[in-house]
């Protein structure tokens, strides 16, 4: 197992690859989902079963049926259910999951049935909440709603940008739920934004880019790309290690 770290790092990891590279890189927790071009989207089963099996680490992973907003009709929150059903059945550690409604509110009514489907598990409430109407009275209805944490840039590209409002969500909190970083952040930034927010977990993705090993990709599809991002485990320890300096300061 992972051993426990004061400044835990997450990991987004768009792949089973990359869940095991985060794994290996030395992260404390991985957040799986497909599509995290997009912003990340529910991943497939056979994805899910598989982290499930291979992962030592505890294993989150995103409910979100679509890129796009966060306003999800009937039937996208019956798919979502059913996704955390399953996430639920195989044994994950956690979801992560954030919805809005038509004036940028928080979607409370939804988002109830969201975290009772979860039953015991930890539910975060991601960077949905960089779009809400007012970020102060949003964060107290996520802690009413029983969300154990909260994804977030500050409202900000990118969270050392938003830093100084991360911050401000940290001191409204004051322990209820955990405020976590994540949007950009590097090895050469993490320990300024923990050092600037005094939060306490730290989420990054740690990618690189791959090169399609295909000899002779096909022309006669346009869109096909011979290029897509991977998590590197060596961007993982180097943001792990910058934590771990920080700490050790």
């Amino acid at each position: 197992m992972s051993r426990r770290a004061s400044l835990l790092l997450e990991i987004a990891a768009g792949s089973l690859v990359s869940a095991l590279a985060a794994q290996q890189g030395g992260a404390d927790r991985v957040e799986l989902c497909e599509a995290l071009e997009t912003g990340g989207t529910t991943p497939s089963y056979g994805t899910l079963a598989l982290a499930r099996d291979r992962l030592r680490i505890p294993l989150f992973v995103l409910i979100r049926p679509r890129p796009g907003d966060f306003l999800y009709d009937t039937l996208e929150a019956e798919v979502m259910l059913r996704d955390i059903e399953t996430c639920v059945r195989l044994g994950c550690d956690g979801i992560v999951v954030g919805a809005l409604d038509a004036d940028g509110d928080i979607d409370e009514p939804l988002c109830r049935q969201l975290v009772a489907a979860a039953g015991p598990l930890p539910v975060t409430f991601h960077r949905a909440f960089d779009a809400v109407r007012e970020p102060s009275a949003a964060l107290e209805r996520i802690v009413a709603l029983g969300f154990s944490r909260l994804l977030t840039s500050g409202g900000r590209a990118t969270a050392e940008e938003g830093s100084a409002a991360i911050a401000a969500c940290v001191r409204q909190a004051q322990g209820r739920l955990e405020v976590m970083p994540g949007a950009g952040l590097d090895e050469d930034n993490i320990a300024r934004v923990a050092s600037r927010t005094l939060a306490r977990e730290f989420h990054a993705s740690a990618k690189v880019q791959r090169t399609s090993a295909m000899r002779a990709p096909s022309s006669a599809l346009p869109g096909l790309s011979t290029s897509w991002s991977e998590t590197d485990a060596a961007r993982v320890r180097a943001l792990r290690d910058a934590l771990d300096a920080l700490e050790a300061a």
